[in-house]
């Protein structure tokens, strides 16, 4: 099973093409902040996402895959930001919450409806942290 919704897009530009146009001004303003934030990370589509950089990653199965450090969707009711990345045991998306603006965080995810409620400033620093620490918590 799949966690993330099936699209209909093989690559970036295809998955931008399929948003409507506010979707698309959103994830694309992501993808222009990630890009200067972070510019050592490659861009990638993976499970069906705009994704950048990939760092191995121990699946609940058990098999070591390519995962992306960052990467981004549109939900139903919002945008999805997934920030893999963690500081000192935490993750940084959680460190950071309190500064992102007016936007639900769980753990990697930040999520928000329009771009106005998110302070940019803050996501840039968010997303260059992460370059510098990629990956999930050790798992017990």
């Amino acid at each position: 099973m799949n966690m993330f919704k099936p699209v209909n897009a093989k690559n970036t530009a295809e998955y931008m093409a399929q948003l409507p146009e506010e979707r698309r001004h959103i994830l694309e303003a992501i993808d222009t902040l990630v890009r200067s934030a972070a510019p050592q990370l490659k861009p990638a589509f993976a499970y069906n996402m705009p994704g950048y950089g990939m760092f191995k990653y121990k699946n609940y199965k058990g098999e070591v895959i390519d995962w992306p450090v960052i990467s981004m969707a549109s939900q139903k009711q919002y945008v999805s930001v997934y920030v893999c990345a963690v500081m000192d045991g935490e993750y940084i998306a959680e460190q950071y919450k309190d500064r992102l603006g007016k936007v639900s965080v769980g753990k990697s995810c930040i999520r928000f409806k329009k771009l106005e409620d998110v302070d940019l400033d803050t996501l840039k620093e968010v997303f260059a942290l992460a370059a510098e620490h990629p990956g999930y918590p050790e798992r017990a």
